[in-house]
Order: C-alpha cells, then structure tokens, then sequence
C-alpha cells in the first residue's frame, strides 16, 4: 500500500496504530461493568472493554478498580480466565514498558534463549526507548539488563545486542561505511566488528543508503552476502538487524506468519498502538492473505475474538 494510504489513517486517527483512544473513556463505569463480567466470567465484556482502550486507559481501569473493589484487576482476570485468554488480557493491563521487559525476561527465561525475540525488540526499538526500558527491566528485577544479556550470549552475537542496546547516532560519510562493510566481506569468513559497529549508530536513511550502493557494488544483496561470510547466531543477528533497517513492517510480518502464540501475541500488543497497521499491509503483501483472516483460521473462541479486536479490521 503506498503513504498516501497511510497518510490518510494518520490524518484521520493520529497513528497507524489499531487501538486508538476510547472516546467519552469513564474508568469508573468500566471498572464497574468489568467487576460484575469477572464475577459472571462474561468473557464478551472484558475482551470488549479492554481490547478497545489504549495502555494507558488501562492502567487508569486498573488503578479505579483497584480503589472502587479494593482488590488488584489482574489477579480478578486470573481468578475468572484460564488459558491464551487469560495472559493476553494480562499482557494487555501491563503498563507499555513493563510489557516490553516482560518479553525480554522470557526470552531469556528457562534453560534455551530465545535469541530472535531479544534481536527482535532490540531492533525495532528507538534509543529512548531502550533507555527506559533498560531501566525498568533494573527497577521490576533489581538486575542489569546489559549484564543479563551477556550472560545469556556470547561472542560477537553478544557484541552485537549490546550495541543495539546502547545504540547512540554517530555522524559517517556514505561511501566511507559502504568501504569498511564491503572490505568486511573480502576475507573467506566475515568481519563481524564493521557491521556492528555501523548498523548500531547510523539513522535508518543514512543506513539504506549504505546498504543498497553495497549491493549494486557487490551484485547481490546483503543478505546473500551475509548468509554467505557468516554463521551461526551472529549471521541471525545481522540478517535481523539488516531487514529491521530496510523494512521492519515486513521483518515482523514475516515473524507473524505459521508463529507461535507468544511471538504474535508480543508482536501484536507491542505494536497495536503505534503501526499496526503497516505490519498488516506488510503481511497482505506477504502472504496474499489478511492478518485477520489467517487469525480466523488458527484461533478460536474468546482467544479469537480479543486478537481480532486487536487487529480490529479486514485489509
């Protein structure tokens, strides 16, 4: 779908997020009519109460239910729900940040990593926000996230999510990082040290320059290149990295498709307020298909009804 498509959602919403601010929002008329649907288990009423507010309308039901019942709202829907339904209405109530540390701590919980969900957050996100994320991961754990991601990696994949961590702009000349990245390349194995140093404090226009002048000086894209000089856990990372710069709607789209529940659950309330909709354009494109419609055919029941409002329409 072209801007001009875009454009017209931003003009119209604000956002290319699908959950937008409920107008005429009263947190003390819903926190009593989600009292009586968690006393009835009315799963209609919570998916449509809480699926249909932003993070922030959520915390303010949250904080009255608390003061009207004296009783805390995620513990409620623990008691009332069970299954996938249950902990997406509670990934819904966290506070946005505390969510995001939530993800990164089970991905790195249990005895495997989760090495692509970790590439995934700390590349779709922007400086300040990983700077704040680092301090409520220390704030809700008491620990460091640096040292917990060194702990959980090694070698130049560890390098490399510590870079993306603690990525900070730095000013370079175009044909000056298209020469260190295509000398990275001339060895049998790849450099590593070049593209995390540069694909970590660059902007995204600067980047895509980069990238495209390397691959018509190389005769093949990067990530062919990448898949050729490198293995392991650090060619992952960089082929990651590379697609988040050049299209992160298709990258996360691409995680979207025949994925487990907590990746698209991680995907789709991380990003519900801010572009959304640019990731189900990206799947569309894809896949042929609709993210609403592929919903239709994996979920079901209440599970179903809270991702599609999430989703909220048929592309």
């Amino acid at each position: 779908m072209d801007p001009e498509y875009f454009q017209s959602y931003i003009m119209c919403w604000g956002t290319l997020g699908t959950v937008r601010p409920f107008p005429n929002f009263h947190p003390d008329e819903d926190a009593m009519e989600i009292q009586a649907a968690l006393e009835k288990k009315d799963v209609v009423t919570l998916v449509r109460i809480l699926t249909n507010r932003t993070n922030a309308q959520r915390q303010a039901i949250a904080k009255t239910f608390e003061e009207i019942t004296q009783k805390d709202l995620a513990t409620g829907v623990k008691k009332a729900l069970s299954g996938e339904l249950e902990l997406l209405l509670l990934e819904l109530l966290m506070p946005s940040l505390q969510y995001e540390v939530y993800r990164l701590q089970q991905a790195m919980a249990g005895f495997g990593t989760d090495e692509e969900t970790l590439l995934e957050i700390l590349c779709t996100q922007s400086e300040a926000k990983l700077r704040e994320i680092s301090a409520t991961y220390k704030q809700l754990f008491k620990k460091d996230l640096e040292k917990e991601l060194k702990g959980e990696t090694s070698g130049d994949f560890s390098k490399l999510l510590l870079a993306l961590l603690n990525k900070e702009a730095v000013a370079s000349g175009v044909q000056r990082d298209i020469q260190s990245l295509s000398a990275s390349l001339n060895g049998k194995k790849g450099e590593a040290g070049p593209w995390i140093d540069i694909l970590t404090s660059r902007d995204s226009d600067h980047l895509n320059k980069v990238l495209d002048a390397l691959e018509l000086q190389r005769g093949q894209t990067v990530d062919q290149a990448l898949e050729k000089k490198f293995t392991g856990e650090i060619r992952m990372g960089l082929k990651v990295l590379v697609q988040c710069i050049q299209n992160p709607y298709v990258y996360l789209a691409k995680r979207l498709v025949n994925t487990k529940i907590p990746i698209l659950q991680g995907i789709m309330v991380s990003h519900a307020e801010e572009d959304l909709l640019c990731i189900r354009a990206a799947y569309l494109k894809l896949t042929g298909t609709s993210l609403y419609t592929a919903l239709q055919k994996q979920y079901k029941g209440g599970h179903l009804q809270a991702l599609l409002a999430i989703c909220r329409s048929e592309d």
